[in-house]
């Protein structure tokens, strides 16, 4: 199993599919986390508090929801169990980069190769590369659907995704996109007092906060000038 090649060819399809939403990745993600620590086997068993909580789902519906679809739209086969002591089982369909960037659903994953346990570390760690990548293309096209520059997103992002996506480096942001509305609102506030700031030239300036009240009042005020 090449899980970078598989997960290319996962992220190329969710580009081109409208079908999907932030949760339906979200729970593939973790979905495809679950199927890593097990080793890739051809189907395993899942529990939906763990589930919902890797994929910070936080409605059983959408949950429901997402994972029906998933299975509607032939990411995964999903078999939901009706005893209370046997969880649901999930089939995790095999996707592939290609020239052309096709996926292929009906290669059995039986056959895959396992991954060894001396690259379990190696894996997590590209993982995450590959999960900012995913979500920084999701923050890219929001910004882009708003009209707004893909320099303005891109800082956006680098500045999150530097502090963990916490507010005030405390709480975990729970709606980006409401977070992400509001540095749009701030925005020209901020360039306003760049343009300022490189006005004033002052080597002891503190550096500019995204969020402060910036009121754009001089600094090196003349006490002699009426």
């Amino acid at each position: 199993m090449n899980y970078i090649k598989h997960l290319n060819g996962v992220y190329s399809q969710f580009s081109k599919d409208n079908r999907l939403n932030p949760s339906h990745i979200s729970l593939y993600i973790a979905l495809f986390q679950l199927w890593n620590y097990n080793r890739f086997p051809n189907e395993f068993h899942i529990n939906r508090e763990e589930l919902m909580k890797f994929s910070k789902i936080g409605s059983k519906s959408t949950y429901h929801r997402c994972i029906k679809d998933l299975s509607h739209w032939k990411y995964i086969l999903y078999s939901p169990s009706h005893n209370p002591f046997k969880g649901s089982r999930v089939k995790l369909f095999q996707f592939k980069t290609s020239d052309s960037q096709e996926m292929d659903l009906n290669y059995p994953i039986s056959e895959q190769a396992l991954v060894s346990n001396t690259n379990i570390n190696k894996q997590n760690i590209n993982f995450i590369k590959l999960e900012a990548i995913a979500k920084e293309k999701l923050i890219l096209d929001f910004f882009k659907k708003e009209k707004y520059p893909e320099l303005e997103a891109k800082k956006f992002f680098n500045h999150y995704q530097g502090i963990g996506w916490k507010v005030g480096g405390k709480s975990k942001i729970t709606d980006w996109q409401a977070t992400a509305k509001s540095w749009m609102l701030k925005a020209p506030e901020m360039n306003l007092s760049v343009r300022a700031q490189s006005r004033t030239n002052d080597p002891n300036a503190l550096p500019l906060d995204h969020f402060q009240d910036n009121l754009h009042v001089n600094q090196n005020k003349r006490y002699d000038i009426p």
